[in-house]
């Protein structure tokens, strides 16, 4: 079995109610996500969100994990995970902080000090701060501002959308992660996820209220100009309305799912009317005949409760008239049949289903094309995008002395590292890589690139995901060193 370098891939986990996926993408050569697979297994350890039962979630985390394993002959070690259920809350907050100095412009570092603060807000006993997202930024009472680097002040404020979550739920998910043998690498709020997976960027910019129905609960997000500006969790699912009509019609548990997948819909149509479904029988007994008519009646009464739920969030969130791209309905329960125009019915506003392909490649959108899958897909995405980040909140300062550190003064093949130490020439190819890539060099996972230098293949360690830029800078130095002079303009991508 082939190990993973977790530097070209990202495994998402997604622990929901009634099943457990799995699923891994990479990059490709376009910039496009990837799914090299997925795999998938009942969840029977997870009630609304939140474990229940220890041994069974990490027995179907395993079993997931078996056949994304085996069908992929790859060994998985790190996942990011997503979070969800009753116990996730939100409130918006405000926070400052005066600095010392107006000469010295406003940085990352301020930026991170503010969000570090809302960090240690005093919460609920049994609780934690999950998630801080800035909403807009107040620089010495101009308000309005949505980055404030670079600008002189003194005192920085800003809004922030807080989310907060039990702490023993957010262990026993962790536990069971480690349990299944598996290191989490962070913890996502799955909203979040679904989110990047369905959502255009028109979407996210116009306002957009992204509505995902689980099994155990149905998670609301709204967005409006690229900053998720409100999140709730309802309480029920799909799993609810299987028991409706269990309970309703009088029929096994099983039944009653095969049923709702086959024949439910969310409203009752006139071709509904004489239609017949016969329930087999257990023990000798008669078939059960079941009309469809009151199939989808018990059906649509509860799914209208959960969009009554979902459309009072709206309500209160303040962003019910600022929603121009409507609602996006994506998870599981979106499939059920003529659920897009019950909420259309009930809300008043223009409504889609969101498919979990709208960053993937083309190859990739087939296999996961199911809105069950966007909160895997989202995960996987919302991994990248974490990398990405993590080295563009780096100043240029420490950028420049971390190629130093890591590549350009710890080459350890002696070809380079005569180039580097011997010929004032690289000195000008370091100072022209430095400042022409720094503003498009990004600090993900470790890569070792591999690229030819006097026709032998080196590998040089370090922790770069653009590995044609560091060739390009080894081909410009020799050019440089052949030719007496070379003006870098290849590393300017």
């Amino acid at each position: 079995m082939m190990e993973i370098n977790n530097s070209e891939i990202i495994v998402g986990l997604d622990i929901g109610t009634t099943k457990v996926s799995i699923i891994i993408g990479r990059r490709n050569q376009y910039n496009k996500i990837e799914i090299l697979g997925n795999g998938k297994s009942v969840s029977s350890g997870v009630s609304r969100g939140i474990v229940s039962n220890i041994d069974k979630t990490v027995e179907s985390i395993k079993q997931a994990l078996d056949e994304v394993e085996k069908k992929n002959n790859l060994s998985i070690k790190e996942v990011f995970v997503g979070i969800a259920g009753q116990h996730i809350k939100s409130l918006q907050h405000r926070g400052e902080i005066v600095r010392d100095n107006i000469n010295v412009e406003i940085g990352q570092q301020d930026i991170d000090k503010l969000k570090e603060n809302m960090f240690k807000l005093i919460t609920i006993p049994g609780e934690e701060v999950i998630h801080v997202i800035p909403q807009e930024y107040t620089v010495d009472g101009e308000d309005g501002i949505q980055d404030p680097k670079g600008m002189a002040g003194v005192k920085l404020e800003a809004n922030f959308h807080v989310i907060t979550a039990q702490i023993g739920a957010v262990r026993n998910i962790m536990r069971c992660v480690e349990k299944a043998g598996l290191i989490p690498r962070e913890l996502i709020l799955e909203p979040f996820a679904s989110a990047i997976a369905t959502l255009d960027e028109d979407e996210l910019r116009e306002g957009v209220a992204l509505v995902d129905i689980g099994g155990g609960t149905t998670d609301v997000a709204i967005f409006l100009d690229n900053i998720i500006r409100h999140t709730a969790v309802i309480p029920f699912g799909g799993n609810i309305v299987t028991k409706d009509i269990k309970t309703g019609l009088s029929i096994l548990d099983k039944q009653a799912e095969l049923l709702k997948i086959k024949f439910g819909a969310a409203m009752y149509t006139d071709d509904q009317e004489n239609v017949m479904v016969s329930i087999p029988g257990l023990r000798g007994r008669e078939p059960k005949e079941i009309a469809v008519k009151n199939l989808s009646e018990i059906i649509g009464a509860r799914m209208k409760e959960i969009i009554d739920l979902v459309y009072h969030e709206i309500k209160v969130s303040g962003y019910e008239n600022k929603l121009m791209m409507g609602i996006v309905i994506t998870g599981g329960g979106s499939q059920l049949k003529n659920l897009q125009q019950l909420v259309s019915f009930i809300t008043a506003k223009e409504t889609r289903i969101g498919y979990p392909n709208e960053h993937l490649s083309s190859d990739s959108k087939d296999m996961v094309k199911s809105p069950m899958y966007s909160t895997g897909v989202g995960l996987v995405l919302k991994g990248f995008e974490n990398k990405i980040e993590g080295f563009s909140k780096i100043s240029k300062e420490e950028k420049i002395k971390w190629i130093e550190k890591n590549y350009f003064n710890n080459v350890s093949n002696p070809i380079l590292k005569n180039y580097w130490n011997n010929d004032d020439s690289i000195q000008k190819i370091h100072d022209e890589f430095t400042e022409n890539t720094l503003s498009n060099f990004y600090l993900p996972l470790g890569v070792a690139p591999n690229f030819l230098i006097d026709n032998k293949d080196y590998t040089i360690p370090m922790v770069i995901e653009e590995s044609s830029v560091i060739a390009a800078a080894c081909k410009a130095a020799k050019f440089w060193r052949n030719e007496g002079g070379f003006k870098t303009s290849i590393l300017n991508f």
